[in-house]
């Protein structure tokens, strides 16, 4: 990519470093886009050993790119998030894709299809790791900042995006396990 291009999608992608979500971290400030980003695509880096047959190169590449149409948009959190908010999400980046040069808009365009799609193992992993990041880190902020609905949502979110593996299905377990003892630990002894 010629630098003034580079320079472009970088000042583009780098909105999503200013761009809050829903969730806190654990030092009490809301989390960044581009926070969320970096650690599903650690996430995926650490699970690379469980998964030899996926082209796990590809599925940091879907970690680092999935929510860049929130550079637009700004992050809406799922259980809030309308089709419509989805569909113009989809149609902002695409145009942001299109105007980028050979070969990037043909690879990124190619992908965002795959991930939509969630019919490969790579995208089945992205997704899970997703999903996965976001329970996390709510099991990681102030019990204080989740709203009432979260505490189910905690528990229940992700499950269909992690059945396609025994061991993300045991990973997950693992998270429903930290989300009970976060509730429990509110709960006065005497309650």
């Amino acid at each position: 990519m010629e630098p003034k291009a580079l320079l472009d999608a970088l000042h583009v992608a780098e909105r999503l470093k200013d761009t809050p979500r829903h969730c806190y971290t654990s030092g009490g400030r809301r989390e960044s886009v581009a926070e969320h980003s970096w650690r599903i695509s650690l996430m995926a880096y650490f699970v690379a050993d469980l998964f030899p047959e996926a082209d796990m190169d590809k599925v940091i590449r879907m970690c680092l790119i999935h929510d860049l149409g929130e550079c637009f948009t700004g992050d809406i959190p799922t259980f809030r998030k309308t089709q419509a908010d989805e569909a113009r999400e989809e149609r902002l980046l695409y145009e942001w894709v299109a105007s980028l040069p050979q070969p990037y808009c043909d690879e990124l365009r190619a992908l965002y299809e795959e991930m939509a799609a969630r019919e490969t193992l790579e995208a089945k992993i992205y997704k899970a790791m997703d999903s996965m990041e976001a329970v996390i880190q709510h099991n990681e902020s102030d019990i204080r900042t989740w709203e009432p609905h979260e505490y189910e949502l905690n528990r229940s979110y992700g499950w269909d995006k992690v059945a396609f593996s025994d061991k993300l299905t045991a990973l997950r377990a693992a998270i429903r396990e930290e989300t009970e003892r976060k509730i429990a630990a509110e709960q006065p002894p005497n309650a």
